[in-house]
């Protein structure tokens, strides 16, 4: 995992801020502060971080508001993905819980334990970038998925031309040296379309290991997701 990751670290406490930028900047992340709600959506669009650190309770506006902000206001679209890590002194189950639906990606306790904040932080990027990779194998798949269907159709519509030209030299009464021409053509013909039935064999053969796959990724989705259930239970 590329350890040069940025965070962004929200929070009023300006000892937080401090400690935190020394703590992260020592491992290796890029870090950005801010110490409202309001300097974080700034911050969001000018450093497009790849975690935020968010306190809930701030003045001006609370990480909530921020959190239904970057994931609902069109302005924000572009980092609506960007997961979020919300620090909070309460210890609230609903809490958690309203934070979790509201799209925040994992819940730490206020006093926290660095090891574990790290051990948090580590884990959601890691989660994250596996389903990044995994958004893009689909739209990888969804390209050659529509280019198999393309296939598909022209082979069908060469296996048409190719009938009815058979059909029509075997029809055909001419003498005999239009005849070998004839039976030369249908011989090429022949062999145009042994190669377009090795060509739709290897297509089916593409849709079939596109379905594997489609179905591996399908197990690291709930794997993901089990795991997004663990860090809410923990």
């Amino acid at each position: 995992m590329n350890t040069r990751k940025k965070i962004l670290i929200v929070d009023d406490e300006q000892i937080n801020l401090e400690f935190f930028d020394v703590m992260l900047s020592k491992l290796g992340f890029q870090i950005r502060k801010a110490e409202n709600g309001i300097e974080a959506l700034e911050a969001v669009k000018a450093f497009s971080p790849d975690l935020i650190i968010l306190d809930n309770i701030m003045p001006k506006m609370s990480g909530w508001e921020v959190t239904k902000t970057l994931k609902n206001v069109e302005e924000y679209a572009e980092w609506a993905d960007v997961p979020i890590i919300m620090f909070s002194a309460m210890d609230d189950v609903k809490d958690k819980v309203e934070g979790f639906e509201l799209g925040v990606d994992d819940y730490i306790t206020k006093p926290y334990n660095f090891s574990e904040v790290l051990a948090r932080i580590r884990a959601v990027l890691r989660n994250r970038e596996l389903f990044a990779q995994i958004a893009a194998r689909e739209s990888r798949l969804a390209i050659e998925e529509s280019l198999n269907n393309e296939i598909h159709q022209f082979v069908d519509l060469v296996r048409e031309a190719f009938d009815g030209l058979v059909g029509q030299i075997d029809a055909c009464d001419s003498d005999s040296a239009a005849r070998a021409l004839l039976s030369q053509v249908k011989n090429s013909i022949d062999k145009a379309r042994e190669r377009i039935d090795h060509i739709d064999q290897t297509s089916q053969q593409a849709a079939l290991k596109r379905e594997e796959i489609k179905k591996r990724e399908i197990e690291l989705k709930t794997l993901e997701t089990q795991f997004r259930k663990h860090l809410q239970q923990s």
